[in-house]
């Protein structure tokens, strides 16, 4: 056993950077849902739901996190399925904070849900593919192949599709230059996601190379963190960012 769990108090080791990542993931995404919440109300009111977003992405997968870090430490397994359900309703309202900073140049509700299908097709897919493995490579790849399908739409939107060509045609570096900044976070930390998926069993990690679910979960775990807080902080730099804007015209004289 890995813990002991009474009345709700964890005994978290010393020697296990598992469990430890799940407790300081909880925290900074907790601390992170507060700070967004909080400064919600100190940016100008077209950047406030983006914020409130970025606030329930971290909350929503803090509550998670404190409920994982639970299941991890009672049985030392991971938790797929809780995974799953945090991701299914994070990683929408990931999408959509691309969807709000570029509505004002003009991007459509159809932008909205083309975005939110292709994050729920991908992660129901990838849930298939993990949680009713049959160990076989057949079902891996099927599955995981589907899964990347959603993945690759929402990166070509972000880097050159519809999201990239709103961005661009606000002529607002901010904006721009914020939605490259998202982009990133989806090509590169995304990224760690589809290597957990191949350690699974029939995955090609775990055939090749003997990797376990297992020695996954401390990437999933920071990963996750850096993503969501990352995306919000990326949102908040925006905001921000057009309130000091709007100071300084504010400040500055009339012709």
């Amino acid at each position: 056993m890995l813990t002991t769990v009474l009345f709700g108090l964890v005994d978290i080791r010393v020697d296990d950077p598992v469990a430890f990542t799940f407790f300081t993931g909880y925290m900074a995404m907790l601390a992170a849902s507060v700070f967004f919440f909080a400064e919600r109300g100190s940016v100008e009111g077209k950047w406030k739901l983006s914020l409130l977003v970025s606030a329930l992405i971290t909350g929503i997968a803090a509550i998670h996190y404190y409920y994982m870090r639970d299941y991890y430490l009672s049985t030392g397994k991971t938790p797929t399925a809780l995974r799953y359900i945090d991701w299914t309703l994070t990683v929408p309202l990931m999408v959509v904070e691309f969807y709000l900073l570029t509505k004002a140049a003009g991007a459509k509700i159809s932008l909205l849900w083309k975005l939110i299908a292709a994050a729920v097709f991908m992660l129901v897919t990838g849930y298939i593919g993990e949680a009713f493995t049959d160990g076989s490579a057949g079902h891996s790849m099927l599955w995981g192949t589907l899964s990347t399908l959603g993945y690759v739409y929402i990166l070509y939107s972000a880097w050159f599709g519809e999201v990239a060509q709103l961005a661009n045609s606000t002529g607002d570096a901010i904006v721009i230059k914020g939605i490259r900044a998202l982009a990133w976070f989806v090509l590169v930390g995304w990224a760690i996601y589809p290597i957990g998926y191949m350690c699974m069993p029939g995955g090609l990690l775990n055939i090749g190379l003997g990797w376990q679910p297992s020695n996954v979960d401390l990437f999933y775990n920071i990963a996750d963190a850096i993503n969501k807080i990352g995306f919000g902080l990326v949102v908040y730099g925006i905001a921000a960012s057009g309130k000091s804007a709007a100071a300084v015209r504010e400040l500055s004289p009339t012709a």
